[in-house]
Protein backbone atom coordinates (compact mmCIF):
# COMPACT_ATOMS: atom_id res chain seq x y z
CA UNK A 1 0.00 0.00 0.00
CA UNK A 2 1.42 3.19 -1.27
CA UNK A 3 1.90 6.83 0.80
CA UNK A 4 2.31 5.60 4.60
CA UNK A 5 1.42 8.72 6.72
CA UNK A 6 1.74 8.94 10.32
CA UNK A 7 -1.28 11.23 12.14
CA UNK A 8 -1.30 11.93 15.67
CA UNK A 9 -4.77 13.85 16.96
CA UNK A 10 -5.12 15.67 20.47
CA UNK A 11 -7.57 14.59 22.76
CA UNK A 12 -8.52 16.40 25.66
CA UNK A 13 -10.76 16.55 28.60
CA UNK A 14 -13.88 18.70 27.08
CA UNK A 15 -13.24 17.91 23.55
CA UNK A 16 -16.81 17.79 21.57
CA UNK A 17 -16.55 13.77 19.65
CA UNK A 18 -17.50 15.86 16.45
CA UNK A 19 -14.51 17.70 16.30
CA UNK A 20 -12.54 14.68 17.82
CA UNK A 21 -13.70 12.70 15.21
CA UNK A 22 -13.39 14.56 11.82
CA UNK A 23 -9.37 14.41 11.55
CA UNK A 24 -10.02 10.22 12.19
CA UNK A 25 -12.94 9.91 9.64
CA UNK A 26 -11.37 11.77 7.10
CA UNK A 27 -7.92 9.95 6.84
CA UNK A 28 -8.76 6.68 8.59
CA UNK A 29 -10.83 6.50 5.25
CA UNK A 30 -7.65 6.83 3.14
CA UNK A 31 -6.69 4.08 4.59
CA UNK A 32 -10.11 2.26 4.14
CA UNK A 33 -10.42 2.99 0.53
CA UNK A 34 -6.53 0.88 -0.10
CA UNK A 35 -5.21 4.79 -0.87
CA UNK A 36 -2.53 4.63 1.23
CA UNK A 37 -1.54 3.49 4.68
CA UNK A 38 -2.43 6.13 6.95
CA UNK A 39 -2.63 5.70 10.43
CA UNK A 40 -4.28 7.93 13.15
CA UNK A 41 -4.09 7.77 16.70
CA UNK A 42 -4.92 9.45 19.82
CA UNK A 43 -2.59 11.48 22.06
CA UNK A 44 -3.03 14.01 24.80
CA UNK A 45 -0.52 15.79 27.55
CA UNK A 46 -0.48 12.44 29.57
CA UNK A 47 -1.32 8.94 28.59
CA UNK A 48 -5.25 7.22 30.01
CA UNK A 49 -8.31 8.43 29.21
CA UNK A 50 -10.54 11.84 28.10
CA UNK A 51 -13.87 13.08 28.91
CA UNK A 52 -15.60 14.40 25.94
CA UNK A 53 -18.10 17.04 26.05
CA UNK A 54 -20.94 14.52 25.34
CA UNK A 55 -19.73 12.40 28.56
CA UNK A 56 -18.34 9.51 26.83
CA UNK A 57 -15.09 8.52 28.42
CA UNK A 58 -12.42 7.74 25.73
CA UNK A 59 -9.86 5.44 26.71
CA UNK A 60 -6.45 4.62 25.16
CA UNK A 61 -5.52 8.06 24.93
CA UNK A 62 -1.53 8.07 24.77
CA UNK A 63 0.91 10.06 25.81
CA UNK A 64 3.06 13.25 23.80
CA UNK A 65 4.99 10.75 22.95
CA UNK A 66 2.93 9.80 19.93
CA UNK A 67 3.36 12.94 18.53
CA UNK A 68 6.82 12.57 18.29
CA UNK A 69 6.76 9.96 16.05
CA UNK A 70 3.59 11.49 13.51
CA UNK A 71 3.86 13.23 10.25
CA UNK A 72 0.66 14.88 11.02
CA UNK A 73 -0.36 16.28 13.80
CA UNK A 74 -3.67 17.66 14.59
CA UNK A 75 -5.20 20.11 17.09
CA UNK A 76 -8.76 19.60 16.50
CA UNK A 77 -10.46 22.10 18.58
CA UNK A 78 -9.81 23.58 21.92
CA UNK A 79 -11.65 24.96 24.97
CA UNK A 80 -14.02 27.82 24.23
CA UNK A 81 -12.99 29.89 26.94
CA UNK A 82 -9.56 30.07 25.41
CA UNK A 83 -7.59 28.92 27.95
CA UNK A 84 -3.19 28.92 27.77
CA UNK A 85 -2.37 25.45 26.60
CA UNK A 86 -0.58 23.23 29.14
CA UNK A 87 3.23 23.43 28.46
CA UNK A 88 3.29 19.80 27.73
CA UNK A 89 1.17 20.51 24.92
CA UNK A 90 2.96 23.63 23.62
CA UNK A 91 6.41 21.44 23.08
CA UNK A 92 5.16 18.71 21.57
CA UNK A 93 3.87 21.11 18.85
CA UNK A 94 7.23 22.91 18.78
CA UNK A 95 9.36 20.31 18.96
CA UNK A 96 6.97 18.04 16.02
CA UNK A 97 7.05 21.36 14.01
CA UNK A 98 11.21 21.62 14.66
CA UNK A 99 11.76 18.11 13.15
CA UNK A 100 9.67 18.56 10.17
CA UNK A 101 5.59 17.50 10.65
CA UNK A 102 2.51 18.85 9.49
CA UNK A 103 0.46 20.76 12.11
CA UNK A 104 -2.65 21.74 11.82
CA UNK A 105 -5.07 23.56 13.97
CA UNK A 106 -8.50 22.88 13.35
CA UNK A 107 -11.70 25.34 14.41
CA UNK A 108 -10.89 26.59 18.01
CA UNK A 109 -7.08 24.50 17.73
CA UNK A 110 -5.74 27.32 15.39
CA UNK A 111 -5.63 29.39 19.37
CA UNK A 112 -2.97 26.28 21.14
CA UNK A 113 -1.08 26.53 17.67
CA UNK A 114 -0.36 29.74 17.59
CA UNK A 115 0.35 30.26 21.66
CA UNK A 116 3.19 27.56 20.38
CA UNK A 117 4.77 30.26 18.38
CA UNK A 118 3.88 28.77 14.79
CA UNK A 119 2.41 31.40 12.94
CA UNK A 120 3.39 34.23 14.10
CA UNK A 121 4.13 36.58 11.52
CA UNK A 122 1.34 34.96 9.31
CA UNK A 123 -2.34 34.40 8.32
CA UNK A 124 -4.54 32.05 9.90
CA UNK A 125 -8.09 31.44 10.72
CA UNK A 126 -10.12 30.39 13.19
CA UNK A 127 -13.66 29.72 14.06
CA UNK A 128 -15.57 33.16 13.69
CA UNK A 129 -16.56 33.94 17.32
CA UNK A 130 -12.66 33.33 18.12
CA UNK A 131 -11.81 35.96 15.60
CA UNK A 132 -10.96 38.79 18.03
CA UNK A 133 -9.42 36.34 20.84
CA UNK A 134 -6.59 35.41 18.71
CA UNK A 135 -5.71 38.47 16.89
CA UNK A 136 -5.68 40.54 20.51
CA UNK A 137 -3.45 37.45 21.89
CA UNK A 138 -1.51 37.38 18.79
CA UNK A 139 -1.17 40.83 17.53
CA UNK A 140 1.22 39.73 14.94
CA UNK A 141 -0.74 37.20 13.78
CA UNK A 142 -2.88 38.26 10.48
CA UNK A 143 -6.15 36.32 11.34
CA UNK A 144 -8.54 36.16 8.42
CA UNK A 145 -12.23 35.91 9.98
CA UNK A 146 -13.93 34.69 6.03
CA UNK A 147 -11.96 31.96 5.03
CA UNK A 148 -12.34 27.82 5.08
CA UNK A 149 -8.70 27.02 5.63
CA UNK A 150 -4.81 28.56 5.17
CA UNK A 151 -2.10 26.11 4.58
CA UNK A 152 1.10 27.27 4.80
CA UNK A 153 2.60 23.85 4.13
CA UNK A 154 3.83 23.27 7.24
CA UNK A 155 1.29 24.48 9.37
CA UNK A 156 -2.35 24.45 8.38
CA UNK A 157 -5.52 26.32 10.13
CA UNK A 158 -9.28 25.91 9.54
CA UNK A 159 -12.69 27.63 10.05
CA UNK A 160 -15.43 26.51 12.98
CA UNK A 161 -16.74 23.13 12.79
CA UNK A 162 -17.57 21.21 9.14
CA UNK A 163 -14.41 23.09 7.88
CA UNK A 164 -12.03 21.01 9.82
CA UNK A 165 -14.10 17.96 7.09
CA UNK A 166 -12.78 20.44 4.04
CA UNK A 167 -9.45 21.41 5.70
CA UNK A 168 -8.51 17.41 6.24
CA UNK A 169 -9.55 16.56 2.75
CA UNK A 170 -7.19 19.57 1.53
CA UNK A 171 -4.58 17.55 3.13
CA UNK A 172 -5.42 14.29 1.60
CA UNK A 173 -6.06 16.23 -2.11
CA UNK A 174 -2.24 17.70 -1.16
CA UNK A 175 -0.69 14.47 -0.42
CA UNK A 176 -2.50 12.24 -2.59
CA UNK A 177 -4.01 14.23 -5.44
CA UNK A 178 -7.97 14.99 -6.39
CA UNK A 179 -9.09 11.65 -7.60
CA UNK A 180 -8.40 10.36 -4.13
CA UNK A 181 -9.74 13.13 -2.29
CA UNK A 182 -12.78 13.27 -4.39
CA UNK A 183 -13.10 9.39 -3.91
CA UNK A 184 -12.94 9.74 0.34
CA UNK A 185 -15.15 12.38 0.35
CA UNK A 186 -17.67 10.47 -1.73
CA UNK A 187 -17.63 7.80 0.39
CA UNK A 188 -18.17 10.56 3.34
CA UNK A 189 -20.96 12.27 1.45
CA UNK A 190 -19.37 15.27 1.37
CA UNK A 191 -18.45 17.87 -0.48
CA UNK A 192 -15.35 16.84 -2.58
CA UNK A 193 -13.62 20.49 -2.33
CA UNK A 194 -14.54 23.69 -1.14
CA UNK A 195 -11.92 26.19 -1.41
CA UNK A 196 -10.03 27.53 1.00
CA UNK A 197 -10.81 31.19 0.25
CA UNK A 198 -14.42 30.27 0.14
CA UNK A 199 -16.31 32.83 2.98
CA UNK A 200 -16.85 30.56 6.20
CA UNK A 201 -20.75 31.73 7.71
CA UNK A 202 -20.40 34.98 10.10
CA UNK A 203 -23.41 36.18 11.82
CA UNK A 204 -24.97 39.14 10.20
CA UNK A 205 -28.14 40.80 9.83
CA UNK A 206 -30.10 39.59 6.20
CA UNK A 207 -30.73 41.98 3.99
CA UNK A 208 -34.64 43.24 3.47
CA UNK A 209 -34.28 41.99 0.49
CA UNK A 210 -32.15 39.07 -0.90
CA UNK A 211 -30.97 38.81 -4.43
CA UNK A 212 -29.45 35.57 -3.26
CA UNK A 213 -31.67 33.64 -6.28
CA UNK A 214 -30.40 35.66 -8.93
CA UNK A 215 -27.37 35.83 -7.83
CA UNK A 216 -26.93 31.87 -7.16
CA UNK A 217 -28.79 31.49 -11.00
CA UNK A 218 -26.31 33.59 -12.53
CA UNK A 219 -22.76 32.11 -10.61
CA UNK A 220 -24.60 28.52 -12.29
CA UNK A 221 -24.35 30.77 -15.75
CA UNK A 222 -20.86 31.53 -15.19
CA UNK A 223 -19.37 28.06 -14.35
CA UNK A 224 -20.85 27.09 -17.65
CA UNK A 225 -19.90 29.78 -19.19
CA UNK A 226 -15.61 30.16 -17.69
CA UNK A 227 -14.23 30.07 -21.25
CA UNK A 228 -16.32 33.50 -22.15
CA UNK A 229 -15.35 36.90 -21.50
CA UNK A 230 -16.85 37.72 -17.77
CA UNK A 231 -17.17 41.20 -16.92
CA UNK A 232 -18.77 42.58 -14.14
CA UNK A 233 -21.42 44.13 -16.51
CA UNK A 234 -22.41 41.16 -18.39
CA UNK A 235 -22.48 39.20 -14.58
CA UNK A 236 -25.16 42.23 -13.84
CA UNK A 237 -27.11 41.81 -17.28
CA UNK A 238 -27.46 37.89 -16.18
CA UNK A 239 -28.59 38.84 -13.59
CA UNK A 240 -30.96 41.51 -14.30
CA UNK A 241 -29.41 44.00 -11.86
CA UNK A 242 -27.64 47.21 -12.47
CA UNK A 243 -23.82 47.26 -11.95
CA UNK A 244 -23.84 48.59 -8.10
CA UNK A 245 -26.56 46.60 -6.91
CA UNK A 246 -24.84 43.17 -8.76
CA UNK A 247 -21.84 43.66 -6.62
CA UNK A 248 -23.61 44.93 -3.70
CA UNK A 249 -25.01 41.56 -3.84
CA UNK A 250 -22.62 39.21 -4.96
CA UNK A 251 -20.56 40.83 -2.22
CA UNK A 252 -23.64 39.60 0.80
CA UNK A 253 -23.83 36.31 -0.90
CA UNK A 254 -20.18 34.88 -1.48
CA UNK A 255 -18.20 37.23 0.61
CA UNK A 256 -16.23 37.84 -2.08
CA UNK A 257 -15.70 40.26 -5.53
CA UNK A 258 -17.24 39.19 -8.46
CA UNK A 259 -13.73 38.93 -10.56
CA UNK A 260 -12.11 37.43 -7.48
CA UNK A 261 -15.13 34.33 -7.67
CA UNK A 262 -14.29 34.32 -10.98
CA UNK A 263 -10.60 33.72 -11.34
CA UNK A 264 -10.68 31.09 -8.80
CA UNK A 265 -13.46 28.75 -10.17
CA UNK A 266 -11.55 29.25 -13.49
CA UNK A 267 -8.05 27.94 -11.25
CA UNK A 268 -10.62 24.90 -10.01
CA UNK A 269 -11.70 23.94 -14.02
CA UNK A 270 -8.13 24.11 -14.77
CA UNK A 271 -7.27 21.86 -12.04
CA UNK A 272 -9.75 19.82 -13.22
CA UNK A 273 -9.05 19.72 -16.66
CA UNK A 274 -5.06 19.05 -16.08
CA UNK A 275 -6.05 16.24 -13.60
CA UNK A 276 -7.98 14.34 -16.08
CA UNK A 277 -7.11 15.18 -19.24
CA UNK A 278 -3.75 15.68 -21.71
CA UNK A 279 -5.32 18.87 -23.33
CA UNK A 280 -2.26 21.29 -23.97
CA UNK A 281 -1.72 24.32 -21.62
CA UNK A 282 -3.02 26.63 -24.07
CA UNK A 283 -6.34 24.80 -24.77
CA UNK A 284 -6.56 24.31 -20.92
CA UNK A 285 -6.17 28.01 -20.55
CA UNK A 286 -8.60 29.08 -23.28
CA UNK A 287 -11.46 26.81 -21.87
CA UNK A 288 -11.10 28.33 -18.63
CA UNK A 289 -11.25 31.72 -19.68
CA UNK A 290 -7.25 32.64 -19.25
CA UNK A 291 -6.90 33.55 -22.74
CA UNK A 292 -2.83 32.31 -22.81
CA UNK A 293 -1.32 29.78 -21.49
CA UNK A 294 1.30 32.42 -20.38
CA UNK A 295 -1.77 33.81 -18.39
CA UNK A 296 -2.55 30.46 -16.79
CA UNK A 297 0.67 29.93 -16.02
CA UNK A 298 1.22 33.10 -13.44
CA UNK A 299 -2.04 32.69 -11.87
CA UNK A 300 -1.47 29.18 -11.27
CA UNK A 301 1.55 29.53 -9.49
CA UNK A 302 0.60 32.90 -7.91
CA UNK A 303 -2.04 30.73 -6.76
CA UNK A 304 -0.52 27.33 -6.35
CA UNK A 305 2.81 28.03 -6.65
CA UNK A 306 3.92 25.81 -8.85
CA UNK A 307 3.28 25.32 -12.83
CA UNK A 308 0.38 23.30 -14.09
CA UNK A 309 2.83 21.13 -16.00
CA UNK A 310 4.14 20.20 -12.69
CA UNK A 311 0.10 20.28 -11.10
CA UNK A 312 -0.01 17.84 -13.88
CA UNK A 313 2.36 15.25 -13.49
CA UNK A 314 1.70 15.38 -9.60
CA UNK A 315 -2.23 14.83 -9.78
CA UNK A 316 -2.94 12.78 -13.05
CA UNK A 317 -6.06 11.70 -11.73
CA UNK A 318 -5.60 9.15 -14.37
CA UNK A 319 -3.15 6.80 -13.11
CA UNK A 320 -4.22 7.34 -9.22
CA UNK A 321 -7.45 5.72 -8.87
Amino acid sequence: MPSALRIAVYAFDGVTMFHLSVPQLVFEEVARQGLGDWHTVLFSDRAGAVRTAEGYTVGGVQGPAAAGKADVVVVPSWHEDGREPDPVLLRTLSRAHARGATIAGLCLGAIAVADAGLLAGRAAVTHWQAVDLLAARHPDIEVDPAVLYIDHGDVLTSAGTASAIDACLHLVRARLGAAAANRVARNLVVAPHRDGGQAQFIERPLPAHTSDESIGATLQWALRHLAEPLTVERLAAVAHMSRRTFIRAFQTSTGISPALWVKRHRLDESRRLLESTDLPIDRVAALCGFGSGVTLRQSFAAAFGTSPSDYRRRFDARSRV
